[in-house]
């Protein structure tokens, strides 16, 4: 028992000797990622807050985006972007009070805010969409340059035929037949078969511009 006994003191006191050595580096070691799970859940907690906050002045948007009130529909579209800017909602809003204001010939408005959109869409797709818009309405002003550089941005893959047709838009409101007879015929190479209205939409512009 003896021999037991001083084994068990030698393992204790070089315990002891390596908690006097390594003990406050330990602890620290243990504050800090107890320190980091915290504020991660508290993180959490706030980006979930400020979603359902976001998602209810959307749900208020949508109610008001019917209407024509248009000063009401861009405070509250105001409000997703500027309070709630990193949410999915910010962007949406972004859309939806572009279209308000572009149905209204309002033109200069609708174009800042599809250019947020632009700019701050995290969603690939949310983005494409902002992107397609915007160089849409850019044909409308006859900035014809500016809308190629929106359509030469990367874009989400599934969008490729959809921005080679406003591509071809761009250019033939341009007089750039040519060019834009291109960019119909390789939109229709890239149309699902399947979407028939979209291919036949193509080929009446394509058939438009006369042969080459």
């Amino acid at each position: 028992m003896s021999a037991y006994d001083l084994e068990e003191q030698e393992k204790i006191a070089a315990l002891k000797a390596w908690w006097n050595t390594y003990g406050n580096l330990v602890l620290l070691a243990v504050i800090l990622v107890l320190g980091t799970i915290a504020a991660w859940n508290g993180w959490q907690w706030y980006q979930r807050s400020k979603t359902v906050e976001a998602s209810q002045v959307y749900a208020e948007l949508q109610r008001v985006a019917g209407g024509k009130d248009l000063k009401k529909i861009r405070d509250t579209a105001g409000t997703l972007l500027e309070s709630y800017p990193r949410t999915i909602y910010a962007p949406l809003a972004a859309l939806a009070s572009a279209k308000a204001h572009f149905d209204a010939s309002d033109l200069k408005t609708a174009r800042v805010q599809l250019q947020w959109a632009v700019e701050n869409a995290r969603d690939p797709e949310v983005q494409s969409i902002a992107r397609l818009r915007l160089a849409t309405l850019l044909i409308d002003e006859k900035a014809y340059d500016e809308a190629l550089k929106v359509l030469d941005a990367k874009h989400d893959a599934p969008f490729a035929g959809r921005f080679l047709e406003v591509r071809g838009d761009v250019l033939a409101a341009a007089g750039r037949k040519s060019d834009a007879r291109a960019a119909y015929r390789t939109a229709l190479e890239k149309a699902d078969p399947r979407d028939t209205g979209a291919r036949e939409l193509l080929q009446l512009k394509l058939d438009s511009l006369g042969d080459a």
